[in-house]
């Protein structure tokens, strides 16, 4: 059965509009979403189920993630990251990046930033680490156009989508040193998430595939079809599902790795982003609704 619909939730400015990566933090339960087309970040108050918030002021947004109150935001159109409180919706600080910083990721722990980016006119793309509340700035050189990134459980290894050629290259925390490169079967590895408990990374490829391997050695472990393109990827430990955004024509694909089962949910064209909320709701961001469509994960 596809998921089930919930509900909308309006956003400012949406229809006709375009988003990108948006995250849930669970300390303060709001959804952050890039607002891309905007330059802004949209917050929205999960149990409310209305938006909270509109934050100016991030030039070509490409993506938030959260982790213990505290969101970092990748900003295209700058070169720059930002630091935001998830609770007072203040920026905390800014930090430089190369050219186009797209995936990132937060260690609150640690005090780690991460910024994947694509770099442009002649500059090779980087994956960028930041101390959040230091001066440690740590930059190395990438073989292709970054994706999106994730960390192991105890936050000692991030691991990149590299588009092509199609890879999870994968460094060592908190230097970016021992970096390895696993090949992909398929073709642009895309999108990311990663089952800490099963020790599985699930890619998702623009040849339309789901690539499941292992997070210890790369081993391959599985391929699944998907129906296009894919962006945005989820795995839901509650409900052992991977959920994978595409966008066109508008569908999300939820594969259970453990069966190979799979069902598809329509969603509207364009929508190519989400937000996983534990432990049961799948925030579908599209422009088509005017904002959120609101998706049950059970």
């Amino acid at each position: 059965m596809p998921l089930k619909t919930i509900g909308t939730i309006a956003i400012p400015d949406a229809v006709g509009s375009e988003f990108d990566h948006a995250a849930f933090d669970a300390r303060s339960r709001r959804v952050f979403i890039a607002h891309t087309a905007r330059d802004r970040v949209e917050v929205i108050d999960h149990d409310a189920g209305t938006h909270l918030a509109t934050l100016p002021g991030f030039p070509g947004v490409a993506g938030a993630v959260a982790d213990n109150g505290q969101i970092l935001v990748t900003n295209r159109g700058s070169a720059s990251v930002a630091l935001l409180d998830a609770n007072t919706l203040e920026t905390r600080a800014t930090y430089r990046t190369g050219g186009r910083p797209n995936g990132a990721v937060i260690v609150a722990q640690s005090g780690l930033g991460i910024a994947a980016c694509i770099g442009g006119d002649g500059e090779t793309p980087t994956l960028q680490l930041f101390e959040l509340n230091g001066p440690k700035h740590v930059s190395i050189d990438l073989p292709g156009r970054p994706r999106w990134c994730v960390t192991d459980a105890a936050a000692e290894r991030v691991f990149l989508c590299i588009r092509d050629p199609s890879m999870v290259l994968v460094a060592r925390l908190p230097d970016l040193g021992a970096v390895t490169q696993w090949k992909v079967p398929s073709s642009g590895a895309h999108g990311l998430d990663i089952d800490h408990s099963r020790e599985r990374l699930y890619v998702a490829c623009d040849d339309s595939t789901l690539v499941e391997m292992s997070s210890t050695s790369g081993e391959i472990t599985n391929v699944w079809p998907i129906g296009g393109p894919p962006d945005v990827t989820f795995f839901n430990p509650a409900t052992g599902l991977v959920h994978v955004a595409i966008g066109e024509p508008g569908l999300v694909d939820s594969i259970d790795p453990r069966n190979g089962n799979s069902t598809r949910t329509v969603t509207g064209a364009g929508a190519h982003t989400t937000a996983l909320v534990a432990p049961d709701q799948l925030y579908v961001i599209s422009a088509a609704h005017g904002g959120v469509l609101v998706l049950s994960d059970t």
